[in-house]
Order: C-alpha cells, then structure tokens, then sequence
C-alpha cells in the first residue's frame, strides 16, 4: 500500500507531537500554519505559511494531499467541506468541526442527543443576559462563553451575580449554570472510519485558578469504578453520536452528587493527554493516525500512574525562551520534559509540557511539586 500524504491544519505544538509520532511511520506530512516560525516548520515533509480561515488557502493546501486532519478546529469549514464533495478524506469531518466551532451549536448537539451537560440559555447580546437573571433568579452564579473563536480560557467570562452582567459579551454566546463540581474529569475517545472505538483511561484535571487552561493532571482520575464507568460511557456515546473519525477530546465535570456533566470537546489531540506518549501503550497521537488512516486501534492502557505538568512562559517575561532548571529537572527518575520549539517565550504562553511517572500516588505527587516549583521558562 502507498503511503498517503497527509496534510495538517495547524504547525503548533500538537502538531509537532503528531509529527513525532508520524516519523515511526515513515508519513508524508504537509503543514499549513499562519506563523513563518511554527513549531512543526523543519520538520515536516512539507510546509506552507498561510491562514487557516481563508478559505482558498486552506482549499489549495486540501488539494495537494490525500488525507487532511486538524490540530486547531479554526479553520474555513468551507474549504473543507469542497474538498470532502470532491472526494478528498477529511477527518475530523467538517459536519464535526462546524458544530465544535461554536458553543452554543454544541450545546444544542447535547440536548439532542440526550447527552449530559450543565444547564444553559443561549444568548444573542449582554442584554440577553441581565434577562436571564430577571426571569430565573436562580440561574446565576453562571459562565459566559462566546459562541465562536473562544480558545484557551478566551472568551469565557464568570457572572457571579447582576453586579457582573456588564463582564458579559455583547455577541452570540451562551450561558452555562455554574456547576458545583468535585473534580473537573476529561476521557479521549477515538474512532475509525469502520466505527471502532477506543477510549484513554479517564484523567483528572486540575485548572489554573485565573487563566482557565489545564495546570496539571492526573491519570488516572481518582474516581470510584461507577463515576469511571459513567465518564467512560458518554465519551464513548459522545464520539457515536457526532460519527467522528479522529480524536475527541472529551471534557466533564463531576459534580457533588455523583453526576458526570459535559463541559465541552476537542476533535483533536488535546492537552489532557500529553501524557500518554510515555505513559500509555498507545499515545494519543499514534491513536490519531490509526483512526483516521483506519487502522485498528491501538492498546490505550497505561504502564503505571502519571501526571503531566504544563509549562507556561513565566510571567514578566517576552523574548528568547529560556528553560530554568532544566538540569536539576532531568535528575529526577521518571520525569520527561517536552518542549515545543517555540523560539519566543510569553507570559502564560504554552511552551511545553512534563510527563512524571510513578508507582505511586504520594509520590507522583511529590515529584509534581517539584516540577512546578524546579523549572521556569524566562528570558
């Protein structure tokens, strides 16, 4: 059998990783980033410096592949979905990612689909939601989320009461009671073309308290084996319902009853799970090529317990990436550090990542700690 080529929307950081697991392979990857410097930009087969939301650039990269995925869902839908009518192979496919794109159209998917999530009133304007509190007193404490283009803890605003609704966006959103939850949860599906499907041990997230991006996490989850099951069991009918083919990424809140709520997904390789390229028989990255190459799927077990650390671009600090502590870091057993080649560090900018790896939990603890505090990206 050819190889295929494969093209990638996206040159970022999980782009990068998909690279590294493509190299195994032996893969034809093209990229198609906006950034002259991306990360994937030496190491692909192929790369191309372009927006990925004009729809003639995306649409002539799409032309030059065989196989053409994601590793940001903004991107022209439209080009997509040409190239899907003239025969090109396009997973995630562009039905899921239109739907993923905007909030307010996935919080209706749920609805329809009788799967779990918080409840919520579609929004036009900030007048739509000083109305909300008129008319269900007891909706707010709340969060606002754009419909669209909202990315990494943008685009989301907390309406703790009236006094807050001028914090609110005066564009298409929705607004999402506030769950009162014990632990914030996320489960990696992934499914192929034949409709197998093959989930990533359930993982437990924890939040940066002002940025609303993943600090750190833990795998797996400590939940009891029900909340598992049930976690397990909406990624699994999630990933049914849209008919992807690719990743989802799969988030959830586990509230203080027991019940297990979406929050919201990813059509891609996601940050909660990093991890698993050490941690895990299968990475989610070599998953992603299996699904949308439909090949089987590969074992996801875990080889022991695991966290993953991001390192954020310190703050006070813009210029040339420098890794503090690298050297005390790397003296650690079962500690792997990933960098994302990206020249140029920012406040609270994603640079890179830590897997640590542990038999046990005190003392996979222990060694998260240590990471946060033995290593800084400065300049």
């Amino acid at each position: 059998m050819l190889t295929p080529t494969i093209g990638i929307l996206g040159g970022g950081q999980l782009g990068l990783m998909l690279l590294q697991a493509a190299v195994d392979w032996n893969l034809r990857v093209h990229i198609l980033d906006p950034d002259a410097e991306a990360s994937c930009r030496h190491l692909c087969t192929q790369f191309s410096q372009g927006s990925l939301t004009d729809y003639e650039t995306v649409y002539q990269f799409g032309q030059a592949v065989d196989v053409l995925t994601i590793e940001i869902e903004r991107v022209n839908v439209d080009a997509l979905e040409a190239l899907e009518r003239e025969g090109k192979r396009v997973f995630p496919q562009p039905s899921v990612i239109r739907i993923i794109q905007d909030k307010r159209l996935q919080k209706q998917f749920y609805s329809a689909h009788n799967l779990p999530t918080a409840d919520y009133v579609l929004t036009e304007n900030r007048a739509d939601v000083a109305m909300v509190d008129i008319q269900q007193p007891d909706f707010l404490p709340a969060f606002h989320k754009l419909g669209r283009d909202g990315y990494d803890g943008r685009g989301v605003q907390r309406i703790a009461s009236v006094a807050d609704v001028g914090k609110a966006f005066d564009a298409p959103g929705v607004l999402e009671k506030a769950v009162d939850f014990e632990k914030e949860l996320a489960v990696i599906v992934a499914r192929n073309e034949r409709g197998e499907v093959q989930t990533f041990p359930t993982v437990e997230m924890v939040f940066h308290p002002e940025l609303n991006l993943v600090e750190y996490l833990f795998a797996p989850a400590e939940i009891s084996p029900e909340i598992n099951q049930k976690a397990q069991d909406i990624a699994r009918r999630t990933a049914d319902a849209f008919g992807i083919v690719g990743l989802l990424a799969v988030e959830l809140f586990l509230d203080k009853l027991g019940n297990v709520l979406i929050n919201e997904v990813a059509p891609r390789p996601h940050n909660s799970g990093h991890h698993t390229i050490r941690a895990n028989v299968t990475s989610q990255f070599e998953q992603h090529w299996r699904a949308i190459l439909n090949y089987p799927l590969g074992d996801t077990s875990a080889y022991q317990p695991a966290a993953m650390v991001n390192l954020l671009g310190e703050d006070g600090y813009t210029g040339p990436a420098v890794y503090e502590g690298l050297e005390n870091l790397l003296a650690i057993p079962g500690v792997f550090p990933f960098f994302y080649g990206k020249a140029i560090t920012k406040p609270f900018r994603k640079m890179g990542h830590v897997t640590v790896m542990d038999n046990s939990l005190n003392a996979l603890r222990t060694k998260v700690e240590q990471v946060k505090a033995g290593i800084r990206v400065i300049t």
